[in-house]
């Protein structure tokens, strides 16, 4: 296997001699590989085999970071910034054509410089909130006067009008028999359907922009240095127009959650007002100058967003049959959809209170 991989690398345009490539990390959706090399003055390099069956447009997926990495680069040495290539992550051509990205006839790859002395943590905690908060409001900040236009790498990936849709074609087909057991469900679904799907309506009434955003806001997507301070914001694959609820409502959704979005012990979900009050300092404090009104009126709403949506995702795989999430038993899209229900119900609960603790950040 290293000898294949080592094969690869010869496609890119890479600095000194390689001497080994081994696995990197435990990704979910990319093979990750870390490519070491032999000279003092040559960079190591992280090598990945890109996932096209979830990104089927690579060629989307890799213009939308080279647009997103050169115009931080661009405002990072503007700015007079030091060490940049450890704030921005670096992407390496193929020999080729100067593609960021190497066709083998199978399989997609891309290699970019590793960044040493750095870390990922993985630990959700307000301390690691407050910092994630920090970091994702100043990445989108950092592109509002981007002038490249980026496209869906998912398309409608955090369309929540498009996933009603789908939930709707599964009730309507019902492939499996189930829909009449979670008709419960579905009622409560589809009370909030209209509210859910604010940002949509707002956005045709020009009310609400569209943004560069990340879109995949984890606590391991920030590196940090050894001292703790922020480098840069990683795995970009996600980055693409949103609204900026797809940054700030999907990391409270899975951070604020008290259980793992599977625990089926419902009566202890709760959302986390410690977890929401730390991230949302961290994100008003980076983010603000930017944000409109309504976008900042309906932060809110875009914590129910997202366990909202998930709930219709988990629920309308359940219904066609368990086709699109990888289960460990019958009813587990089942329990995760009734997990996320029970997160939502606790989100509507606080709502008031995450309305007063944004207004007292403003003054």
């Amino acid at each position: 296997m290293e000898r294949l991989l080592k094969s690869i690398v010869k496609h890119f345009a890479v600095k000194g001699t390689v001497t080994s490539v081994k696995p990197l990390g435990n990704g979910l959706i990319n093979d990750t590989y870390i490519v070491r090399t032999e000279e003092a003055d040559a960079p190591d390099y992280v090598l990945q085999r890109i996932n096209h069956h979830i990104f089927t447009d690579v060629d989307v997926l890799m213009d939308n970071i080279a647009a997103v990495t050169g115009h931080i680069r661009s405002k990072l040495e503007k700015a007079g910034e030091n060490d940049i290539d450890r704030k921005v992550l670096t992407f390496v051509p193929n020999t080729a054509d100067g593609k960021l990205y190497f066709f083998d006839g199978e399989s997609y790859w891309r290699m970019m410089v590793f960044i040493p002395d750095a870390e990922t943590f993985e630990a959700v905690n307000p301390e690691s909130s407050r910092n994630a908060g920090k970091a994702f409001g100043h990445f989108q900040a950092m592109l509002v006067d981007i002038d490249k236009e980026l496209k869906e790498s998912i398309p409608d990936f955090h369309n929540m009008e498009f996933r009603l849709k789908q939930l709707h074609d599964a009730v309507e087909a019902d492939p499996e028999g189930r829909v009449a057991e979670v008709k419960p469900l579905l009622d409560e679904l589809e009370k909030r359907a209209d509210t859910m799907c604010r940002a949509e309506q707002l956005h045709r009434e020009g009310k609400l922009p569209k943004r560069i955003c990340h879109c995949d806001t984890k606590v391991n997507n920030m590196m940090f240095d050894h001292q703790g301070n922020i480098l840069c914001v990683i795995d970009l694959d996600t980055v693409m127009p949103s609204y900026i609820f797809s940054d700030y409502g999907d990391f409270l959704r899975t951070a604020a959650n008290t259980l793992a979005e599977d625990d089926p012990d419902i009566d202890h979900v709760e959302f986390n007002m410690d977890i929401f009050r730390a991230f949302t300092e961290g994100y008003l404090s980076s983010a603000r100058g930017f944000l409109t009104p309504a976008e900042i009126e309906n932060l809110p709403y875009a914590a129910a967003l997202f366990p909202y949506m998930q709930a219709v995702r988990f629920l309308t795989d359940y219904i066609n049959g368990d086709t699109y999430y990888k289960i460990k038993y019958p009813d587990h899209n089942l329990v995760r959809t009734r997990n996320q229900f029970k997160l939502l119900q606790s989100v509507e609960a606080h709502t008031p209170e995450m309305h007063r603790f944004i207004a007292e950040q403003l003054d």
